[in-house]
């Protein structure tokens, strides 16, 4: 089972489909104040490569910070610096890697000597499968304010101000508000003469409004993010914030939300959750090549309407899963799934694109230099659509609108999904009614594809910011996106 979550407090941000990565043509050091270590690290694969037909190293580096604060507490706790490197070589029986923590010239001598050592000989090793990288670049993304320019109490002021606009809502009893800044740097160098450097800056705030009476606890949250810096949550308005905070009261008097098969509407975070786990675990290729993908026969047929696009994006200008090149250096990339109901194409690291005749896709991603590398998502979405919000809404006679998705799970051997959202609303003839509670939403993925009617358009598209974790370990940040999509599924509370 795979899931993807978005952190019920860290909601949704705003985006627009695009090739354009913010940043892309901006060519400058991508990591400070290690230029000194990439004489040493051409050195180590120079040692390394009589050893074996290809090498390669990845550093890795990443750093932040962490601000809490409520009615009880306030917490501004820095993201301890992580870095260090992998190797990996090719070797007769597969690939082998070492890796080590920190910087130290010492520490990474050590490490290609432990490679060397366990690569043997190399005699008889061919070249690896699949198109290695070549080329130089060095990318870093653009913020128009960079979060470190925005010191801890200055975030602090922006969190009160945040709070006192959802506690100004009565009934209201305490708000969590979080600001958070991350800083990822990666460069690949390898045999084959790649030389990829990249920076990349997150930022995303958020709040959840809690609602208390007669003893019944219920909440809402709302949230931005992307890459950039605190430009980014200048959509955290006080409208948004005292519509969330008033929602959460609402949910309090929220009567059982239906059960059974119907028809419903997805919201932008439930639209891009659907896309995440309909096709894109089952459309990673790894998980096609080991058979335990039901979508291992259907590539190449027609699965879903003629409205229905779907596509993992790493170029996505300032998307959360966002990243200029994969840990296997290739430049990451547009990459449909399904076009208008065909299932096309997958996704694909060095490896399966040679079994499967196919070009490397740029998904090939690592947790962290101590994760193993593996075919994964970046930003998946659902394409918008020609329909408008108001014409889907007047599809439905009697369904619900499931909104503000929480988290996802996809079983891609079997083919079956489950999404959960944090609220919905009733749908009768065309007019949105009564709020309703958490609801969640399952069955067949092939039978929900076949059920769409109807997809909105791009001025409805929303991306939004989450975690995926494959086998719900080596968690990465993904974003999930869409417009607004009409279709039939089995609800229920959940």
């Amino acid at each position: 089972m795979h899931n993807a979550t978005t952190i019920p407090w860290l909601g949704a941000a705003h985006g627009v489909p695009s090739g354009d990565f913010l940043g892309a043509g901006v060519s400058r050091p991508a990591v400070q104040g290690l230029a000194g270590m990439e004489p040493l690290a051409d050195r180590l694969l120079r040692s390394i490569e009589p050893r074996t037909p290809y090498a390669e190293i990845l550093y890795q580096s990443s750093s932040g910070e962490v601000l809490r604060y409520d009615r009880s507490a306030t917490a501004a706790q820095p993201i301890p610096r992580f870095e260090g490197m992998v190797l990996r070589a090719w070797s007769p029986r597969g690939w082998v890697e070492v890796s080590t923590s920190g910087s130290d010239p010492e520490r990474w001598r050590t490490a290609a000597e432990e490679l060397i050592v366990r690569l043997g000989y190399g005699g008889g090793a061919k070249d690896p499968p699949g198109a290695p990288a070549t080329g130089s670049a060095d990318r870093s993304s653009l913020a128009v304010r960079p979060m470190a320019e925005l010191p801890t109490e200055a975030r602090l002021a922006l969190a009160k101000t945040w709070f006192g606009w959802a506690t100004s809502v009565d009934g209201i009893r305490n708000a969590y508000a979080i600001i958070e800044s991350r800083t990822d740097e990666r460069w690949f160098h390898s045999t084959t003469g790649a030389r990829r450097h990249q920076r990349i800056e997150r930022a995303r705030g958020s709040i959840l409004a809690l609602a208390i009476e007669n003893g019944k606890i219920e909440y809402d949250f709302v949230g931005r993010g992307g890459i950039g810096g605190s430009e980014l949550l200048d959509t955290m308005t006080e409208e948004r914030i005292v519509r969330t905070a008033t929602e959460a009261k609402a949910l309090l008097a929220a009567r059982a939300a239906p059960t059974g098969r119907m028809t419903v509407l997805l919201d932008p975070s439930t639209a891009g959750t659907f896309a995440h786990e309909s096709f894109g675990h089952g459309a990673e290729a790894d998980q096609i090549l080991r058979d335990r993908s039901y979508l291992k026969p259907l590539l190449g047929t027609t699965v879903g309407p003629e409205c229905l696009t779907l596509v993992d994006d790493g170029s996505l200008a300032g998307g959360w899963g966002s990243i200029f090149f994969d840990d296997e250096g290739h430049e990451t990339q547009r990459t449909v799934l399904v076009d208008h109901g065909k299932f096309v194409n997958v996704l694909q690291d060095r490896e399966a694109a040679a079994a499967l005749g196919r070009k490397a896709t740029g998904n090939t991603r690592r947790a962290d230099f101590l994760s193993r590398p593996f075919v994964r998502m970046t930003n998946t979405l659902v394409e918008p659509g020609a329909e408008k919000r108001e014409g889907l809404l007047s599809q439905v006679r009697d369904g619900v609108l499931l909104e503000s998705c929480t988290s996802g799970i996809e079983d891609p051997q079997g083919g079956n999904m489950q999404i959960k959202v944090k609220k919905g609303h009733r749908i009768r003839h065309g007019e949105v009614g009564e709020i309703l509670p958490s609801m969640a939403l399952s069955g067949r993925v092939l039978d929900f594809l076949k059920s769409i009617r109807g997809v909105s358009g791009r001025e409805d598209f929303e991306l939004s910011p989450g975690y995926c974790g494959k086998g719900h370990t080596d968690i990465l940040p993904t974003g999930t996106g869409g417009p607004f999509l009409l279709a039939e599924a089995t609800v229920g509370p959940a």
